[in-house]
This record gives structure tokens, C-alpha cells and sequence, in this order.
């Protein structure tokens, strides 16, 4: 694995989150190579697992987003790590990103806190809480909290729900869980 920026490259000017992401994709990008874990981040990178999703945009239009709501690695270190290369070069929405986009891109890191199911929708909030719609046959759909354009918890629901070839008419056994976001932003 490549070695990452030099320790300048994670001060105060940028959230550690993003700029993780940021070299992350930019390394990747650059050289096909996946950084190793910076040994200069505040501890809970190390010591803390969680589920995060990486964007990415360009001029305010998605150019990718990937990510995990349970922690799929060791930390959360390699879990934003992993999740900005997917992000840039794995969305099957978008073709890989390419060294000159770089510049012109921004990137956010969300943090998700732990699902928790719910059992009523008025406990469902668009602006305030992600959802997750889950199948007992293993499909899921997500769909992050604050989106523009997404003002109801109908809206919220059809779009997880599609997104995990979930057709609410017809499977009525699905789990409907909720989660809070801690988002950063370049």
C-alpha cells in the first residue's frame, strides 16, 4: 500500500473525516493504490467502528456515493478509506472518476449511527433520521437523512424501498429502521 500525504496534509483546515476520504480517493485515482491508515488521527479513527457513507459531488450534482450502515472493517479508518475509493471508482450509477475531476470535486463523510428499528412511521423523521427498509429475504434499501427534495416519510420510504427492489404492495414483511447522521463536509 502506498504511503499517505505527510502529517501537514490532516490539520484544522479540513475535517479529519474528509480529508481521510479526500487522500483516500485521490490516491486511488492517482495510482491505483489504497493509502495505509494515517498514524497521526485523533483516536476514535482506530478505536471506533461504525457505518459511514462517502459522497462525492461535482458543481453540486452527485458523482458517487457509497457506503456501509453496519462497520464492514476493522475501523472507522478503513471503513471511510474503503467506502471514498468505492465511492469514486465502484457506483455502477457513474463511470470512475478521473484524475482531472479531482479538483473540481467535493466530499462529504457520514457518519450513521447504530439502526434501530422502529415500530410506528410517526417515528420517522426525512429531515432528522435515515431509514433502512429490509426483507426477511436479505434485501435492503437506504436512503440518508436531509436529502434535497425529500420532505416526506412516504418519499423517504418509496425511494429505500426501491432502491432495494422492495415493492411495499407486495412484501409486507419488511422492518423499517431509522438512524442519525453525523455529516461532514469539504
Amino acid at each position: 500500500m502506498a504511503r499517505p500525504p505527510s502529517s501537514a496534509m490532516f490539520v484544522n483546515f479540513m475535517n479529519h473525516y474528509v480529508q481521510l476520504a479526500k487522500s483516500a480517493i485521490e490516491e486511488y485515482v492517482k495510482h491505483r493504490k489504497i493509502i495505509d491508515i494515517p498514524e497521526n488521527l485523533p483516536p476514535e479513527f482506530y478505536e471506533k467502528k461504525g457505518g459511514v457513507f462517502v459522497s462525492i459531488h461535482q458543481r453540486k450534482e452527485l458523482r458517487g456515493c457509497i457506503g456501509t450502515y453496519l462497520p464492514a472493517h476493522k475501523n472507522l479508518a478503513e471503513e471511510i478509506i474503503l467506502n471514498a475509493i468505492a465511492a469514486g471508482s465502484r457506483d455502477n450509477r457513474f463511470f470512475p472518476i478521473k484524475e482531472e475531476e479531482l479538483s473540481g470535486l467535493s466530499i462529504e463523510a457520514s457518519l450513521l449511527s447504530k439502526p434501530e428499528k422502529i415500530s410506528r412511521l410517526d417515528e420517522l423523521d426525512p429531515k432528522k433520521y435515515g431509514v433502512i427498509v429490509k426483507c426477511p429475504d436479505g434485501r435492503a434499501g437506504l436512503l440518508l437523512p436531509d436529502l434535497d427534495g425529500i420532505d416526506s416519510v412516504d418519499q423517504q420510504l418509496s425511494i429505500a424501498s426501491q432502491k432495494g427492489g422492495i415493492n411495499p404492495d407486495i412484501d409486507k414483511n419488511e422492518e423499517i429502521y431509522r438512524f442519525t447522521v453525523e455529516k461532514y463536509e469539504q
